[in-house]
């Protein structure tokens, strides 16, 4: 059930306390607690029913081409049986054909059920973010461990460092002074955020100004508390994720390619289906006559024979106009486009969007993580110089938590004066963050802000010249003090060793600084202090200046450094001040515990007065920086017409500043109307937000997580789309040449039935053409490298025609050739001696007219007709028992030579696909080496089923020899430079154009 809107954020914590009925030492009872539960549920994610095994089965066949192919194995089977019946045979040759067609798409189903199941993971991360136990009051009584998913709104939670939050909650109390949680899960933040109770007076807020609540999947990073539950399951900020996740992805939308193919497979339903009516109809006449009288037909004769003979013809032209390779091939070149973005970190769920991020017009980015390192480092610091009129700024280099990647720019102070010692010392001691070499990487411990000085402090040195030597020397060995494994010996190290720290002041949101107190080597104690600026010069009389003497702060003073701390906090920096006190009254001489002043250190409240008259030392900005790669990137996609957005959760300033510092807004830019804050952009209406996200063009698709970054860095989205439009250019090579390929397969069977010659390939014969010998170069045309300019081009437009007129015109002039090469190569070897000196007849075969051949049929009504055995490789002999036989049986040399020359036809018409303009003299086909080695594979194929016996006689075919293959390759070669014409006449074209559109 879903739970009444409750802002418990601007409630106070006696109100929601009283909303629930339930006291905070108490906790719900247990009638209560099944109260609840009745009302809300359990606390978890619901489990989404992901698609059975067989629905991802039969989506696999939802496709027009793939229907086509099915029919068409129906077909095949049927004649198959039904000529079996007829002549009491049923040889295993005649289900070739059925049986290599469900063959295929059975393999094609199963790498797209693979492909999806396995993706299907990705949606269990969500899951994985859930808490599995909590600390909770019931009945009065603390249960250590309650399992999350028995929690209630209403109960009282107990929360400490470490945990991850079980529900999103109230917070009722806290135990420490400080308490902070990492939510970047939630709304990207890179820091952890401070948490309270008091209440936020909006009854609608974002969810980072939630100060007072903690949410589902988030973890306590400091401090304890005790919670109050108000939103459980799928009623929580996460259970809202996953249902608009779910929610998304249930809005199935097809991609550009899909629709273009279902597109071209309707249109090729329909011509096949046209043009297999029109081949029957024309060879009607073989079976069924009839004699006229009075006019009228009479005596009616109908041979089902012939009729199933001239359907299987009509079959075969499906078999042949059908690329049935192509729903294969591009699930193939798909998946192998997944791995190449794997390697690049970006990791696709569903095939089809590798294709679709080459119309990609918009990118919505994440700024934390993606735009940026998520790694907080020192950009500057500045403290003031020899007097207080002046400031001295020091810039620092290095992104990382490595203290070796970079630097201080022109940092000269090795032997530090006074002033940068007491900063050195403050961002050293006053830390609790840690840093460690985890291998080659240098993670951080603690808040990311502190980490970062500790950076700064190693890149700063220490003031001791010797020991300052000792530290470089064994840096330079490639040890840190930092590297948990290795001699503990650094500037870090060496200044905690030096300040004893003997207590902590703990952060407060009122005072909004931390503190400690350390053991001077003198044996005087001293405060360490640092926090937000303003609230540091609030509290600090006296700067220190660069020689260590102290100046009353005036007025002109506490400007300049407002000022450079508004210079940097501009920049998108996070200020930090430095103080430092040594008149510590009655905390000179602290020590411990049993100290009579230990009890003001338990109070907060006193904080504030212990931290008072302070010595300001300096402010330090930190950012957490763009990426390096993120430069490139952007202006990459301003050339590819694309455009950015940035949506972040973090502070809307913050976030200008590293837009204007990629480059993705220009410096001095008038950013409104450009930039909104989430409750910004939701207080416009639907028409404003639209012509937003519209201009200057594209719309935000709504898909959830079709890919997802491994690496979550931009550029690598960049990357993705760069891929994705270089896979949709070799898809369509692949695709125009395997349909001009079929389109001369078409023409060959038509030519066939239209001349009345005996079929030149039966349908077997046409499906291992398009299944094995075009699948591995139409697949390796997917390697094709990609056009230099592919990301100078604005995005194509997703209803850009897959193959558009001229193409198709190019195309149509090649299948022609290809359609009258095998078909000619089929009657010259019935009716010619020899071709350009290859002799035709050294095999000893009979030549007869081409009248002869056109009307074959009536081969038993001539007269005197006689042929005589001819040999093929191997020593065998062809023998006819009667004559006839010579146009069935005898045409195996003949079909032979036309499944050849088609087969090389093909292969030298892959080599036209490298480029679709390009000529092979500036394209060569060894830029691709895996055509080659594809067309060899092919090729090898070929003669596997030429010169192995059983499977020549599976396929109905016979060895040629040397002088055959010369015909082949002849016959064949020519392909090549009609389409290098063809090519020449398109860039002309296009030139002429160009030329006509500038002028």
């Amino acid at each position: 059930m879903e739970e009444k809107p409750f802002p418990a954020w601007s409630w106070s914590v006696e109100q929601c306390l009283k909303e629930y009925n339930v006291k905070i030492d108490k906790g719900l009872s247990s009638y209560d607690v099944e109260k609840q539960r009745q009302r809300y549920g359990w606390n978890e994610l619901a489990k989404e029913k992901g698609k059975p095994l067989w629905q991802l089965v039969l989506d696999q066949f939802d496709d027009t081409l793939v229907k086509i192919l099915l029919v068409a194995a129906f077909i095949s089977f049927i004649l198959a049986y039904l000529h079996g019946s007829e002549s009491g045979e049923s040889g295993f040759e005649a289900y070739v054909e059925p049986f290599v067609i469900v063959l295929i798409l059975v393999l094609n189903a199963i790498v797209g059920v693979w492909q999806e199941s396995n993706a299907e993971k990705a949606l269990e991360a969500l899951k994985e973010m859930q808490c599995e136990s909590g600390k909770v009051l019931r009945d009065g009584y603390l249960v250590p461990d309650l399992p999350a998913k028995e929690l209630v709104p209403g109960d009282i939670v107990e929360l400490r460092v470490g945990d991850k939050v079980p529900a999103d909650m109230r917070i009722a109390a806290l135990k420490t002074s400080t308490l902070r949680v990492e939510q970047s899960s939630l709304t990207g933040e890179a820091m952890p955020v401070l948490k309270g109770t008091s209440p936020v007076f909006l009854d609608d807020c974002e969810l980072q100004a939630k100060e007072n609540m903690v949410f589902a999947g988030t973890t306590v990073v400091n401090g304890s508390c005790v919670c109050i539950v108000i939103s459980t399951g799928m009623n929580t900020e996460i259970g809202k994720i996953q249902k608009q996740i779910h929610e998304a992805s249930l809005e199935e939308s097809e991609t550009p390619l899909k629709k273009k193919l279902d597109e071209f497979g309707s249109r090729l339903t329909t011509a096949i289906g046209f043009i297999c009516l029109v081949v029957w109809i024309i060879n009607y006449k073989n079976f069924l006559s009839w004699d006229v009288v009075d006019g009228w037909p009479a005596n009616i004769r109908f041979s089902f024979e012939k009729c199933t003979y001239y359907f299987k013809i009509a079959v075969a032209l499906a078999v042949a106009a059908i690329p049935e390779g192509l729903p294969a091939v591009i699930t193939t070149c798909l998946a192998l486009g997944t791995r190449k973005m794997a390697q690049k970190n970006a990791i696709v769920r569903k095939l089809p969007s590798v294709e679709t991020l080459g119309c990609t017009t918009v990118i919505c980015s994440d700024k934390t993580g993606t735009l940026t390192t998520n790694q907080m480092s020192v950009s500057e610091f500045f403290t003031l110089g020899g007097k207080t009129t002046s400031s001295r700024i020091f810039h620092v280099e290095g992104t990382t938590y490595d203290p070796k990647d970079g630097g201080i720019v022109d940092w000269t102070c090795y032997n530090m004066d006074a002033n940068l010692q007491a900063m050195a010392e403050i961002c050293a001691v006053c830390n609790d963050a840690g840093i460690h070499c985890d291998g080659r990487l240098f993670r951080a411990t603690g808040l990311p802000t502190e980490a970062a000085l500790k950076v700064l402090v190693e890149k700063m040195g220490v003031p001791d010249v010797k020991v300052r030597n000792k530290i470089r020397d064994i840096q330079l060995a490639g040890n840190y003090l930092i590297d948990r494994n290795t001699v503990k010996l650094g500037c870090c190290e060496w200044w905690t060793k030096r300040s004893k720290r003997i207590a902590t002041l703990e952060f407060d949101r009122i005072r909004k600084s931390m503190s400690v107190i350390v053991r001077e080597p003198t044996g005087h104690n001293r405060l360490l202090v640092k926090g937000a600026v303003e609230s540091l010069l609030e509290r600090s009389s006296h700067v220190q200046l660069a020689d260590g003497s102290l100046i009353p702060i005036d007025e002109p003073c506490r400007q300049l450094l407002l000022t450079r701390n508004l210079e940097m906090s501009s920049k998108g920096l996070r200020c930090l001040g430095l103080a430092y006190k040594d008149e510590l009254g009655e905390f000179s001489d602290y020590y411990a515990e049993n100290h009579p002043a230990h009890k003001k250190l338990l109070d907060p409240a006193c904080y504030s007065a212990i931290e008072s008259d302070l010595v300001f030392v300096g402010v330090v900005g930190l950012r957490d920086p763009p990426r390096d790669e993120v430069d490139k990137a952007i202006e990459d996609c301003r050339a590819a017409g694309i455009k950015v957005m940035v949506i972040t959760g973090d502070n809307k300033s913050t976030a200008e500043a590293i837009c204007q510092e990629i480059k993705l807004f220009s410096g001095g830019e008038d950013l409104r109307g450009r930039s909104f804050t989430g409750k910004e952009f939701m207080a416009l209406s639907p028409t404003q937000q639209v012509e937003i996200l519209s201009k200057p063009g594209g719309k935000v698709a709504k898909e959830a997580s079709d890919m997802v970054l491994a690496d979550d860095n931009f550029s690598t989205i960049v990357s993705a789309i760069a891929e994705g439009r270089s896979i949709y250019n070799n898809m369509k090579a692949f695709i125009r040449y395997m349909i001009s390929s079929n389109v001369g397969e078409v023409i060959s069977i038509f030519l066939t039935a239209a001349l009345g010659i005996p079929e030149c390939m039966i349908p077997v014969q046409l499906l291992w053409v398009n299944l094995v010998t075009d699948g591995p170069p139409a697949t390796a045309l997917g390697f094709n490298p990609a056009d230099v300019d592919i990301m100078r081009k604005p995005p194509r437009r997703s209803d850009d025609a897959l193959i558009n007129s001229w193409v198709l015109l190019r195309y149509l002039v090649i299948g022609s050739y290809v359609g009258i090469a095998t078909v000619g190569v089929f009657i010259l070897w019935y009716t010619q001696g020899s071709l350009m000196g290859i002799s035709l007849v050294d095999d000893g075969h009979t030549l007869v007219s081409l009248f002869q051949l056109r009307n074959w049929g009536e081969c038993p009504t001539w007269s005197n007709f006689t042929v005589s055995p001819y040999m093929v490789g191997g020593g065998r002999v062809i023998t006819f028992s009667n004559p006839c036989d010579y146009f069935t049986i005898g045409k195996v040399k003949a079909m032979t030579l036309s499944l050849s020359v088609l087969v090389a036809i093909e292969m030298f018409n892959s080599l036209n696909a490298v480029s679709e303009d390009n000529s092979l003299v500036t394209m060569p086909p060894w830029r691709n080496p895996w055509l080659l080695f594809a067309m060899s594979f092919s090729f090898g194929f070929h003669c596997l089923i030429l010169y192995v016996p059983l499977l020549a006689d599976v396929f109905g075919i016979v060895p040629l020899s040397l002088n055959e293959w010369f015909l082949v390759i002849l016959v064949s070669a020519p392909v090549i430079l009609i389409d290098e014409l063809l090519k020449f006449v398109g860039r002309s074209r296009r030139s002429a154009a160009k030329k006509e559109k500038t002028s």
